[in-house]
């Protein structure tokens, strides 16, 4: 039996529950973790915002922990192994995304909160390929986030080719926009921080920004009209997304990370005639966060978290929903 945090309704509060895993599957492999980011998508499920989550449920989906147990089938992990666990949990391995290395994008993609146990709790079973070993050189402490926010915002990088020489735009200075910003300095870029609350401008800088606008200014925004290749979007709230579009260069991109529950509106006109785009992207591939994860150690890159024990989930949970974290809350296991 496994003991974890569970809430049997919307807006519930937590218990530990135990539930039985059944037998590990051959491909499988058992994690006893160290501790778990709280994404804002664990909050999103909680609250069934998606219309997708079964009662009661156990969310967390950025494990950092170690492999107990690992089936006949696993070859690559080992017992006593430090691996980090994101937002997927099994895919089938055969269809064609899996075969072209997309396997974030396989149809039948399991996710890990979604109709199975998260990892808020003192064990957690996963696909061994979804399973990523941690570089010795990162902070375990530091480094679960990354296995969602991280990668989610790295991700869009390598799909979409964005160059060192790019001038690039982050929309949401938070738990994923920091990262982002991290990343993007690194890779070349200049980077410029789009954010409503002005208190953040200095911490955006120290996070890689070479500029901040305030977005909640419409001459600021005016004023960035055709500057951008690419403008990453990491918030989950409609916008005036029109100016954005503007900020755009020729052949300029926005995409977005942040599940946006309302349309994005966009005329055709706005697309048309500087041959631009708009886009999203999942999380990535166990390959690309392998990339992620060298990319962070040879850069220095972790995100700004806080930590608390496991116990104190409804605690942290109500500091997400007050917007309070800077910039991400991690549960350590104290079962």
């Amino acid at each position: 039996m496994i003991r974890a945090y569970a809430t049997k309704e919307a807006n519930g509060k937590f218990e530990v529950i135990e539930y039985d895993p059944g037998a590990l599957k051959a491909d499988d492999v058992e994690i006893e973790v160290e501790s778990c980011g709280l994404c804002h998508s664990d909050l999103s499920l909680v609250d069934d915002e998606w219309g997708v989550t079964q009662f009661p449920i156990v969310p967390g989906h950025e494990v950092i922990g170690r492999i107990v147990e690992t089936g006949p089938a696993v070859t690559h992990l080992k017992t006593g192994d430090r691996v980090g666990v994101g937002w997927f949990s099994r895919s089938c391995l055969t269809c064609t995304p899996c075969m072209s290395g997309d396997h974030n994008m396989c149809p039948s993609v399991e996710q890990i909160a979604v109709g199975r146990p998260g990892g808020f709790g003192e064990r957690v079973r996963v696909q061994a390929s979804w399973a990523n070993r941690l570089p010795d050189s990162l902070d375990p402490k530091k480094a679960g986030p990354l296995f969602c926010g991280g990668i989610t915002v790295f991700n869009p990088l390598v799909q979409f080719g964005v160059r060192p020489t790019d001038k690039v735009g982050v929309i949401g200075i938070g738990g994923l926009g920091h990262l982002a910003l991290q990343f993007l300095r690194a890779w070349g870029c200049e980077v410029t921080a789009f954010t409503s609350t002005g208190a953040k401008a200095d911490e955006a800088r120290r996070f890689g920004a070479h500029r901040v606008v305030d977005s909640r200014d419409k001459d600021a925004l005016k004023a960035e009209a055709g500057r951008y290749d690419f403008i990453l979007s990491t918030v989950a709230v409609p916008l005036e997304w029109g100016r954005y579009f503007a900020a755009l260069a020729p052949r300029g991109r926005l995409h977005t990370v942040g599940a946006v529950s309302e349309p994005i509106e966009v005329q055709a006109f706005s697309l048309i005639g500087g041959q631009k785009s708009l886009s999203g992207s999942p999380l990535g591939s166990p390959a690309t966060i392998r990339q992620m994860l060298d990319f962070c150690e040879r850069h220095d890159i972790a995100p700004q978290i806080e930590t608390m024990p496991m116990s104190r989930i409804d605690e942290a949970f109500q500091r997400l929903r007050d917007g309070k974290p800077r910039y991400r809350i991690v549960l350590e296991n104290d079962f």
